[in-house]
C-alpha cells in the first residue's frame, strides 16, 4: 500500500488528524495495535477546551457533542471548608469547557471515518518504522500472520507514552524532560448523579480530590493516594468515605454514592521531548508529553499538536509549502510548555507533598488565598483552563 500521510495509532488525536486530513482531500492510513474495542474502553479525560471543541466542528464531528456534551461556564477551587468559583465565562470574554469524555469522542470519530470510507487497520502488530530521515518512509507491520508495507511521504506518530514512535527516534536526537510526583490520582465512575454542575478541586489536609463528570447521570471523582496503594485495597465504601472526607461538608451531605463501574489509580509525571519531530516523523500527544491531569490538558494539548499538524499538511500538499515543515515543533512547544507550566502549577498548589505543616504548606495556603481573592489571579487561572490561543506556523 502506498499513502501520504501514515497515522500511527487510532486514539482521538490519530482518528482526529486523520479526520482534518481527509477533508482536505490528504490521503491517510492508520495503524493501530488494539482492537477498536480495545480503544473505546480506555476510560480518560472528558474536559475539552473551547479550542478543541471549534477543531472537532471543523471536522464535522460536533452533533452528538453539541445534544450531549456538558458547557461550563466556570468550575470551583475548595479549601478550608469554603468554595471559590473560577467564572470561566466572565474572565475570559466568554471563553467556555465542554465537559464530554473522551471515549464519546473517539466513538464519534470512529463512526466517521468509517462513513467516509478511511483505511483504519486494528490489530496490527509488530509495526516499525523505516528511514524516516528519507524522503520516503514506509512503515511494516504483521496482520494475520503476513508482515505488510506502507509507503508514505510522512508519519504521524500518535501511538502515545509508550508506543513505537518516539522509540523509533535514534539515541541521542531527542532531549526528554521529566518530573515524577510522590502521588497518583485513585479514580472512579459511577453511575451516580454528578455532586454538582461543575467540577470542584479540592485542597484538604488529608490530599487532593476531585468531583468531575462525564454526563448529567455518571460521575467521575478522583483522590490523592501514595504510588504504593493497590486499587484491590480500596473498596466502593472506604472510597466514598474518604472522598467525603477531603470536601467541604456542604458538599459531602449531598454526595450521591453508589457501585463503580471503573477504578484505577494513575500516577502523575510530566514529561516533554524536544524536538517533536525526527526526518518525516511527527509525534503528536502523549507520544511526546504528559501532563498531570490537574489542569485538564492531556487531550487538549494533543488536539493543539493535531491542528498544527493538520494545517501544516494541508500547506504543504496543497501549496507546496515544505518550508513550514521544520516548524512543526518549535510551534507545538510553545503552547505545550505553558500548558505544563500551569499543570505543574495547579497540581503543586492543590495537592499534599509532606505529612508535616512545612514552609511548603504554608505557601500553598498562601498562593490559594491569593489567587482566590484577586480578580487577575482568577483570571490567570481561567485563561489557562479554557485554554491559550493556538499557535500559528507563520
Amino acid at each position: 500500500m502506498k499513502t501520504q500521510v501514515a497515522i500511527i495509532g487510532a486514539g482521538p488525536s490519530g482518528l482526529l488528524l486523520g479526520q482534518l486530513l481527509s477533508r482536505q482531500g490528504i490521503d491517510n492510513v492508520i495503524l493501530e495495535r488494539k482492537s477498536g474495542e480495545y480503544v473505546l474502553s480506555r476510560i480518560r479525560a472528558g474536559v475539552l477546551e473551547q479550542g478543541m471543541v471549534d477543531l472537532l466542528r471543523e471536522a464535522g464531528v460536533d452533533e452528538r457533542m453539541d445534544v450531549e456534551g456538558l458547557p461550563h461556564d466556570g468550575f470551583e477551587l475548595a479549601f478550608d471548608n469554603r468554595r471559590v468559583r473560577v467564572d470561566l465565562a466572565g474572565l475570559t470574554g466568554g471563553s467556555q469547557v465542554m465537559v464530554y469524555g473522551q471515549t464519546e469522542v473517539t466513538r464519534d470519530l470512529m463512526e466517521a471515518r468509517e462513513a467516509n470510507g478511511g483505511s483504519t487497520i486494528y490489530e496490527a502488530d509488530n509495526v516499525q518504522l523505516h528511514d524516516l530521515d528519507s524522503e520516503a518512509p514506509w512503515v511494516t507491520y504483521d496482520k494475520d500472520g503476513e508482515t505488510h508495507r506502507l509507503d508514505c511521504d510522512y508519519v504521524a506518530g500518535c501511538d502515545g507514552f509508550h508506543g513505537v514512535s518516539r522509540q523509533s527516534i535514534p539515541e541521542g536526537r531527542i532531549k526528554e524532560f521529566e518530573k515524577v510526583y510522590p502521588f497518583g490520582w485513585l479514580g472512579i465512575l459511577s453511575d451516580t448523579p454528578p455532586v454538582s454542575d461543575e467540577l470542584i478541586y479540592a485542597r484538604h489536609e488529608r490530599g487532593f480530590s476531585l468531583c468531575s463528570m462525564r454526563s448529567e447521570t455518571r460521575s467521575r471523582y478522583y483522590i490523592q493516594v501514595s504510588l504504593d496503594e493497590k486499587v484491590e485495597d480500596w473498596s466502593d465504601e472506604r472510597f466514598w468515605e474518604e472522598l467525603k472526607r477531603r470536601l467541604p461538608d456542604e458538599v459531602a451531605e449531598k454526595l450521591v454514592t453508589g457501585p463503580s463501574i471503573e477504578k484505577s489509580i494513575a500516577p502523575l509525571r510530566s514529561f516533554v521531548v524536544e524536538p517533536m519531530q525526527y526526518g518525516r516523523l511527527f509525534l503528536v500527544g502523549d507520544a511526546a508529553h504528559i501532563v498531570p491531569p490537574t489542569g485538564a490538558k492531556g487531550l487538549n494539548l494533543a488536539a493543539s499538536d493535531v491542528n498544527t499538524l493538520y494545517r501544516l499538511m494541508a500547506k504543504v500538499y496543497q501549496e507546496g509549502r515544505t518550508d513550514l515543515i521544520p516548524r512543526y515543533s518549535e510551534t507545538c512547544l510553545k503552547r505545550i510548555w505553558k500548558a505544563e507550566r500551569f499543570s505543574w502549577w495547579m497540581t503543586s498548589m492543590l495537592h499534599k507533598f509532606s505529612e508535616e505543616e512545612d514552609f511548603a504548606t504554608r505557601m500553598q495556603q498562601a498562593e490559594l488565598d491569593y489567587v482566590t481573592g484577586s480578580e487577575a489571579g482568577l483570571t490567570t487561572i481561567a485563561e489557562n483552563y479554557v485554554g491559550l490561543p493556538y499557535e500559528s506556523l507563520e
